[in-house]
């Protein structure tokens, strides 16, 4: 293609001798057109002819080559285009409308995809850095294909354009959107108000909840079904459009995950969002400790050093230095200030305690049976025991022979062994995250200092992940109904603490076992947890177990899948997986269960599914576009010139922007050389003439 720019010079001479010689000739012509010569307008002519000969005038022309114009095709693929028909109506939409525009020579088409995220469906972001890469004058317009429920419309003003200027990717073109969906949708939706990001284990949390039904109340209250961590379903009873208040029991530390279900409302569209979900995690405001310490020993302050040092624990503790049978002639000013508070310990507040440590513990008639009764149902109920034994545990005064040897998972059956020995870790305490981490990595039990002294005993039940002298018993673990119990069958821990013959993991350990007796959820020997990082769900099981099964994980969607764990040599399997999908996932090994969620529990995408097209309207028309429902049938598609209207009834306008770039510049003379000698030599030759006469 050609084009003509204009008319230019290229003088032969300098321009400046030029018009310096056509000035004194002027001049001088002036002067015989004063003195009425004549020929002086012939001789004028001549001149004016010579002198643009001189400046060579000639035409320039460009070789244009035509440039298609660019539209955008946006397309929403948020989680709410799973309603109903949408993503049926999106694919056919897009195949129609691709080959709709594909059929305009002069017009590319480029299909971008809008993004989700924790803020919900961003459309014009995207859209802004796609027009940002087209070349200035090329951009015709965009269609975006949605529901209508987009999150990052610009605000628009009544000055919209200058407002926004900053904005390229919506202005100097139209801008059309086509929604999917079905006009006059019905939307039920459960809106969690105010939930708590903590609460305290054993204490219950409150929920503010609000049923709202769109576009109008069609009940004057609906059911809600609660789930505590996958547990059984609770029904409670809320006002639609008003505000209710669930309570929530918090029964263990680390997260509660809440899932609540509003009652389908008649001819929804979807009950997605009648869904949500709350992550809640349980803390302990103060972790209460007894300790009782009976027979005095050297390492006496060993489990009072090491309680006290936990700025978590509040810790109570009383030494029975003198039992009641005791009779002398001690003077009562060097007794003790207070008695042994025996009923307030055992009966009126036990419950307040989360553990109670047993400190060579021998019985001697300070506790009444039925004390030992009450403590044995406390760990039934949920309650706590760690007896740490000396000798005495093997004689007629052991705790063992009390009612509190129902919950002891270790008998003795044997003298004390008096001979050194040093702990082992047994298979089970290889696996067992209280004593896993105290192997080397290559899964051997380090060589830890000696003990000399160890009460034989036989296990019962439980599990043994220390053993001692012989291979026998030294540390048993055990859980007793809703509690859990732990015995110590040696008083030489306190050896490791002083570093004799080396020392060994005194704190480590008595902090772990002290921290999984008072349920630390991080100290499940078996769980299954899993945890997301961005898209990333990675899935961790721990079980004393060397089987692993495998695990299934249920997508939002429904979807399942089945992955195989990594095992480690510390009682622990692991995988990672990509989530495709965003929403609560559910991971389940045939024994537990555990969820986890991706992206947001209660994400705005789904706060409203119905498809409107009121979020769009105002950025739509500030540019000039139209709107039509996908279920109407697609409009038309015409190329409009610039600065025309951009929609109508029926159709929907491209700007045609004419844009070209220039291969080439060439300059055809105005007037052939020899054309400029006889028109300047018959202008002298009539000027002679015209003199002669």
């Amino acid at each position: 293609m050609i084009g003509f720019t204009g008319i230019g010079f290229a003088p032969l001479i300098d321009w400046r001798l030029v018009a310096a010689a056509a000035a004194i000739g002027v001049v001088l012509l002036a002067f015989g057109v004063f003195r009425r010569a004549r020929g002086s307008l012939l001789r004028l002519f001549a001149l004016g002819i010579l002198a643009l000969a001189l400046l060579n005038p000639h035409l320039e022309a460009e070789n244009r080559r035509s440039q298609p114009d660019l539209a955008l095709v946006m397309v929403d693929e948020s989680s709410s285009q799973n309603t109903g028909e949408r993503r049926v109506q999106l694919a056919s939409a897009l195949k129609e409308l691709t080959a709709t525009l594909g059929n305009f020579k002069d017009l590319r088409i480029k299909v971008v995809r809008g993004k989700e995220t924790k803020d919900g469906t961003e459309m014009f972001g995207e859209l802004d850095r796609a027009v940002a890469d087209i070349p200035k004058g090329r951009f015709a317009g965009a269609v975006l294909l949605t529901d209508g429920q987009v999150h990052d419309v610009p605000k628009i003003g009544r000055n919209s354009i200058e407002e926004n200027a900053a904005k390229p990717g919506i202005y100097g073109a139209p801008l059309h959107v086509l929604l999917t969906g079905n006009k006059g949708e019905r939307d039920r939706r459960l809106v969690v108000e105010q939930a708590p990001a903590f609460g305290i284990v054993g204490k219950s949390v409150k929920l503010r909840l609000r049923i709202q039904d769109n576009p109008k109340k069609s009940a004057s209250s609906a059911a809600v079904t609660i789930r505590i961590d996958g547990g059984e379903a609770i029904t409670r009873s809320l006002p639609v459009g008003r505000t209710g208040e669930v309570d929530i029991p918090i029964e263990h530390g680390g997260p509660t995950i809440i899932e609540l279900e509003a009652q389908e409302m008649g001819g929804e569209m979807s009950p997605i969002n009648n869904r949500a979900v709350v992550s809640i995690n349980g803390v302990r405001d103060r972790l209460r400790v007894l300790l009782v310490s009976g027979q005095p020993h050297l390492g006496e302050r060993a489990w009072r050093n090491l309680l006290k040092s936990d700025p978590s624990v509040d810790l109570v503790h009383f030494t029975i230095l003198r039992p009641p049978e005791k009779n002398d002639f001690t003077p009562l000013n060097e007794l003790a200030l207070i008695s042994f508070p025996i009923r307030e310990l055992f009966e009126v507040k036990l419950h307040e305690f989360d553990l109670i440590v047993f400190d060579r513990y021998v019985v001697r008639f300070v506790l009444p049976p039925n004390y030992f009764q009450n403590i044995a149902r406390y760990v039934d109920k949920g309650g706590a025991v760690l007896a740490a034994v000396g000798p005495d545990f093997a004689g007629v005064r052991s705790m063992f022979h009390t009612p509190l040897g129902r919950i002891m998972p270790g008998e003795p059956s044997g003298p004390v062994i008096q001979t050194p020995f040093r702990a082992q870790l047994t298979d089970k305490g290889r696996r067992h995250p209280v004593t896993s981490s105290l192997q080397t990595k290559d899964g051997k039990t380090p060589e830890w200092g000696r003990w000399f002294r160890q009460v034989d005993a036989r296990a019962l039940r439980g599990n043994t992940v220390l053993s001692g002298a012989d291979g026998k018993p030294l540390l048993i673990l055990d859980r007793f109904g809703k509690g859990r119990v732990a015995q110590f069958l040696s008083d030489h821990v306190w050896l490791w603490a002083r570093g004799h013959d080396g020392g060994g993991p005194h704190a480590e350990l008595m902090r772990r076992l002290a921290h999984w007796l008072m349920k630390e959820p991080d100290l499940e020997e078996e769980d299954l947890r899993a945890t997301v990082d961005a898209r990333q769900l990675t899935i961790e099981r721990r079980s004393l177990d060397p089987d692993i099964p495998p695990v299934t994980v249920t997508a939002p969607s429904g979807a399942t899948e089945t992955v195989t764990l990594t095992p480690d040599n510390r009682g622990g399997a692991k995988t990672t997986i990509t989530a495709k999908e965003t929403g609560l996932y559910r991971i389940a090994d045939g024994r537990r269960h555990t969820m986890a969620a991706v992206g947001q529990l209660n994400p705005p995408e789904l706060s409203d599914l119905r498809a409107t097209p009121q979020l769009l309207a105002s950025v739509v028309k500030a540019n000039g576009g139209g709107i039509a429902w996908i279920s109407d049938g697609l409009p038309g598609i015409r190329r409009t010139k610039p600065g025309r209207g951009g929609a109508g009834r029926g159709w929907f306008g491209l700007v045609r922007n004419g844009s070209y770039v220039v291969t080439g510049v060439r300059q055809i003379p105005l007037l052939p050389a020899l054309l400029f000698l006889l028109l300047a030599a018959g202008g002298i030759m009539f000027a002679w003439l015209r003199e002669g006469k």
